[in-house]
């Protein structure tokens, strides 16, 4: 009966982490992308329960156990990169650079639209004084609450929906060139401006929250997928200094992401420093990181932070950027072919030949 009972988890844990290497787009072999870390945590008790028990009368198979460890190494080597063992992807900013560098600070908070206590992000706000504060899922009444309180962002781009995609940017630097967009479908948008710092260099900053595959939402990743490739694609021949911000509603280490940021030359400021999960902030157990922000190499890290709970789903995320010459900074590794082949595929999907005509 033991045995059984591991075989089943064997087989479950199994398929958990074998699903999410397929192409397939159902929300639910997409979701499998999100909890890594708790299969991982999973994966790691029934071997120790099964190596414990095994010192008893438990006799399982060298298959069940080779099994297990495949699994187990399967999900370290896709989230690895985003602990602390991993080398940084941009470096920390050195002390001159401080002294001397061009500062970019920026908070971005999906506030949850239901949520009605915008008394604790704007304290945060004002403790931190970011230069730059986004927020996702605002609707008209966070709209009216945050131009209330933050009288030191003169310079503004607002999209107030009630349709849980709402997004609005606030800024104490000038902007210049503001548009909202909607790339792929026609009531979710995207935003997009230039920062202007102090010495004149303009700085591209893209706000997106994709719709994700889930149930209510969406049954398939495509509408996702492709409106992250689409702005890979506006972002990949730029050679001027670009951060992307948003909830992207998908994993730093699915393969949507991971293209994305191949496609864009985009860096994670994540990586090496840790996960920072920021959803869901109700439950400990049932954490990822959906809040994303990523720099090309023009930028170095002076701070990176998990702000503390405002009474949303998400929790806010702080980070300091420094402003520097592109170094050699390791971009991310060139497509493979294959990759070249799934950018088609998804494009070329019947659910995004439905989906509004792109706009670049």
């Amino acid at each position: 009966m033991m045995s059984l009972i591991f075989w089943l988890l064997a087989a479950v844990l199994g398929i958990a982490t074998v699903l999410p290497l397929l192409r397939l787009r159902h929300w639910f072999v997409r979701g499998l992308d999100f909890p890594r870390l708790q299969l991982l945590i999973m994966i790691g008790i029934t071997i120790v329960s099964a190596a414990l028990l095994s010192m008893g009368n438990l006799s399982l198979p060298v298959l069940w156990w080779m099994l297990m460890i495949a699994c187990l190494l399967a999900q370290c080597w896709w989230i690895w990169p985003n602990s602390t063992l991993h080398k940084t992807e941009v470096p920390g900013a050195n002390d001159a650079l401080r002294a001397s560098g061009q500062r970019l600070s920026l908070i971005t908070s999906n506030v949850l639209q239901t949520n009605r206590d915008a008394t604790t992000l704007v304290q945060q706000i004002e403790q931190l004084r970011p230069d730059v504060v986004i927020t996702l899922e605002s609707d008209a009444w966070w709209e009216t609450q945050l131009n209330a309180a933050l009288t030191a962002y003169p310079h503004r781009v607002a999209c107030a929906l009630d349709n849980q995609y709402g997004l609005h940017i606030f800024s104490r630097l000038p902007l210049d060139n503001e548009r909202i967009e909607y790339l792929v479908e026609p009531d979710v948008p995207s935003a997009s401006a230039h920062v202007l710092l102090s010495d004149n260099t303009r700085v591209h900053l893209h706000v997106v929250h994709p719709r994700p595959p889930a149930p209510g939402e969406n049954t398939s990743s495509v509408e996702r997928d492709v409106e992250l490739l689409v702005l890979a694609r506006e972002i990949e021949t730029l050679d001027v200094p670009v951060i992307v911000t948003g909830d992207l509603n998908d994993v730093a280490w699915s393969r949507t992401t991971r293209l994305f940021r191949r496609v864009s030359r985009l860096l994670d400021v994540r990586t090496g420093r840790g996960m920072f999960n920021t959803f869901n902030a109700d439950y400990w157990f049932a954490r990822w990181p959906l809040d994303h922000v990523f720099v090309s190499s023009h930028f170095r890290v002076g701070k990176i932070q998990r702000l503390e709970h405002i009474g949303s789903d998400h929790f806010p995320m702080y980070v300091e950027l420094l402003l520097t010459a592109p170094g050699n900074i390791d971009a991310p590794e060139a497509l493979k072919p294959s990759e070249h082949d799934l950018i088609q595929d998804t494009l070329k999907t019947p659910e995004a030949q439905q989906s509004e005509t792109p706009r670049l």
